[in-house]
């Protein structure tokens, strides 16, 4: 008896599996790309598509010619058949449902937009145009419009891009995945610009994580959603070459540098509350910080983040302007706007850390790929943040492109970086047993060095007018000096020493002080070790630290004085100055980043008054190069009186080649004293250029008549002087 023949299954070369295509329905394909789209076959091509609700499906080039009729394989919507073509090309097909049609452009029948090469430079650490590729952009493709989407993901077993344009559906766009660089990418045709979407990940289990938004987005929604948006390529039309040329061909440090440090969502708000946007911005703050003399504006940080309350200092969007104050543009025209009248703009960067809000960075693949495994290393205790892995190529490229991106595509003047000692030091806010040591034993972030060697490294490289201030609150050595020489390679540094001296100092009751001479001296023990900014930040007047004016003893006109003659000492003592916003006008309440600042009290005299002197302090600083030219060198200071502790009298001389020098003297007790001697190095008449206890800034108007006369006395010139109680005068000599 014969044995039957078993019977071959003879399958269309268009067929696929049952178990493909249920793989392709369930979005659990780790390629469709090699499934769907048009593929040859023999001599032949095939198109395969995912159409959900399609009944009949035509398909088509993309001119619209009719290239062939799929036939239905899965009642879901699963489509396949022979199409008429002779070569590999997108196509577009026209889905009918009763007497519904539409149209559909195949994502899968598109190329790669990246290439061999990106995926070298990724795996180098060397792209430096990351945001020109990753993220979403909207581009030309394959004779088709439509967005870019690629991420990176490496541990994923499927990430999808999700949206308003796929009504949210993580089958309909499946990522094809470069296992050379860990990117995903997929070109989506037809998909405008402004619309919502995140990316849906299954992590290397096959669990699918919460959706991600997007770490390179430039444009995210308004809070409380968190979905990133596809933004179009920034278009601003940029008047800042004489700005931007002056700042690359300066030397910075000896530039007048003074600082107004602003929180966008509170220096003003509109009258029902709500934020200002940036073009209001722009009408108000320009103006002001022109009229004020400041040269720079530093924002606390604007980009995109989830919780007001933080200040901006937990970022879950380092690359989108947040949406509380606009679009990107909004803010591009802001920055446009400073520069055509000489303000620079500086942003606050938060490289340090991340917040772990479930769309975030936090876990992005399933696997900690942003961040350390280890909580020793990967998490903040103080701000219960994930702390960035500086040891991963990907994550350094990831930073080092951000700040790139904001010096190239926003003209930003500086950076000032956050936390810098919490990334130096391994065991930073840990105790014994929290940490790990470096591979010498040490408490040094080294990892953490390399990576700010390497952006400062990068940023002056690339854009020599920008610069990065760190704030560092150790000793740690050479934060500004050159990586070539050993340090960090940052332009400036905060000094925090200073700031905390001298408000202890000035905290103080008049009568104590002689007590506590050395807090206004000790600093210049190290005031050229680095390049200095003296900072009088929000960190000082928040979380019940009372405001500047507020710190000061005494009684009101006490409490005046005193922060009058602080200001002046502050902007005659070497170092580039910065003062957050309120405290020109002395504030009294601590700063609240929910209600605008009291500008009511601009309408009392003693507030006005201080206003005016932070004014006029700007504009002699800037306009006496002995007051900053030699700001961040040894030379340009001369003790003339440092050790009259009786008097808490303290005087200098701030000088620079070739300019007049200038005399800084500061009475800070409430004792009015005449024909004080100070020793001044040339003789003839010396012109009083200011003094914070003139009445026109609310002080007694005390003073020397505008002159005073240095006489050479065997030798010896000086000058007997009026010393007006709590004030700081300068002089300048004549000729």
């Amino acid at each position: 008896m014969k044995t039957p023949k078993a019977t071959l299954e003879v399958r269309l070369p268009w067929e696929i599996s049952a178990d493909e295509i249920a793989a392709i329905l369930a979005g659990s394909h780790s390629n469709p790309f090699a499934v769907l789209g048009v593929h040859k076959s023999g001599d032949a091509y095939v198109a395969r598509c995912f159409i959900a609700g399609a009944e009949e499906v035509t398909a088509m080039a993309l001119d619209g010619s009719v290239i062939g009729e799929l036939s239905r394989q899965h009642p879901d919507g699963f489509f396949a058949g022979q199409v008429s073509l002779t070569k590999l090309q997108p196509v577009r097909y026209r889905a009918r449902r009763g007497d519904a049609e539409w149209a559909v452009t195949d994502p899968y029948s598109f190329g790669p937009v990246l290439g061999p090469m990106d995926d070298y430079y990724v795996r180098e650490g060397s792209h430096l145009r990351l945001f020109d590729k990753m993220g979403a952009h909207w581009i030309k493709h394959e004779g088709a419009q439509g967005i870019h989407f690629a991420v990176w993901a490496p541990n994923a077993q499927r990430v999808s891009v999700v949206g308003d344009f796929n009504g949210w559906d993580g089958r309909r766009h499946v990522m094809r995945f470069r296992s050379g660089a860990g990117i995903w990418e997929i070109f989506a045709p037809d998909v405008a610009t402004d619309v919502a979407y995140k990316f849906e990940i299954r992590g290397h289990d096959g669990v699918l994580l919460p959706l991600k938004a997007d770490p390179f987005a430039r444009r995210s929604e308004l809070r409380p959603k968190t979905a990133s948006v596809a933004a179009s390529e920034l278009l601003q039309e940029w008047d800042d070459e004489a700005h931007l040329k002056h700042w690359s061909e300066t030397d910075k440090r000896r530039q007048p540098i003074s600082i107004y440090e602003v929180h966008a969502g509170s220096w003003q708000r509109r009258d029902d509350s709500t934020f200002l946007s940036w073009d209001e911005l722009a009408s108000r703050l320009i103006p002001y910080c022109v009229d004020m003399g400041f040269t720079h504006i530093e924002f606390l940080p604007i980009t995109e983040h989830p919780y007001d309350p933080s200040w901006g200092y937990q970022t879950t969007g380092l690359y989108a302007p947040t949406a509380r104050f606009g679009e990107p543009e909004g803010f591009a025209r802001f920055v446009n706007g400073c520069h055509k009248v000489g303000l620079g703009v500086i942003l606050d960067w938060v490289p340090a850390h991340f917040p772990t809000d479930e769309h975030g960075l936090g876990w992005f693949d399933g696997t900690a790929l942003y961040e350390h495994e280890d909580p020793r290393k990967g998490f903040h205790p103080d701000w219960n943040t994930a702390i960035y892995n500086f040891g991963r190529t990907e994550v350094i490229s990831y930073l080092v492109n951000n700040a790139l991106y904001w010096a190239e595509k926003f003209h930003l003047d500086g950076l000032r970086v956050d936390a810098v000692a919490s990334m130096l030091y391994l065991d930073y806010s840990r105790k014994h047993g929290e940490w790990i040591p470096n591979e010498y034993g040490g408490n040094e972030n080294l990892e953490a060095v390399r990576f700010l060697q390497n952006m400062n490294t990068r940023i002056y490289a690339e854009h020599p007018g920008v610069m990065t201030i760190a704030e560092e609150s150790t000793s740690w050595p050479k934060v500004s000096q050159p990586v070539h020489e050993g340090g960090l390679g940052f332009g400036f540094k905060w000094n925090m020493g200073f700031m905390h001296d001298t408000l202890s100092y000035m905290s103080r009751e008049p009568i104590h002080r002689k007590h506590h001479h050395n807090e206004l001296t000790f600093g210049l023990l190290y005031a050229y070790s680095e390049n200095f900014v003296l900072p009088l930040s929000h960190d000082e007047v928040v979380h019940g630290k009372g405001s500047l004016i507020a710190k000061m003893p005494g009684d009101d006109w006490q409490k005046f004085a005193n922060l009058r003659a602080y200001y002046a000492f502050m902007w005659g003592y070497p170092g580039k100055k910065l003062l957050f916003m309120g405290q020109e006008f002395a504030q009294w309440s601590e700063w609240n980043e929910a209600t605008s600042l009291d500008w009511n009290l601009l309408q009392y005299r003693m507030h006005e008054g201080m206003r005016r002197l932070v004014r006029d302090l700007n504009f002699t600083y800037r306009s006496k190069p002995a007051l900053h030219a030699r700001d961040c060198e040894g030379d340009g200071f001369e003790w003339l009186i440092a050790d009259d502790h009786e008097n808490s009298v303290f005087a200098w001389l701030r000088k620079a080649p070739g300019e007049k020098p200038v005399a800084v003297i500061c009475n800070l007790t409430p004792v009015y004293r005449e024909n004080y001697t100070v020793r001044l190095p040339i003789e003839g008449r010396w012109r009083e250029i200011l003094n914070t206890d003139a009445d026109i800034y609310g002080g007694s108007g005390k003073g020397n008549g505008g002159r005073v006369q240095a006489v050479n006395a065997g030798g010896n010139i000086a000058a007997s002087i009026t010393l007006p109680p709590l004030a700081t005068i300068m002089l300048e000599p004549e000729n």
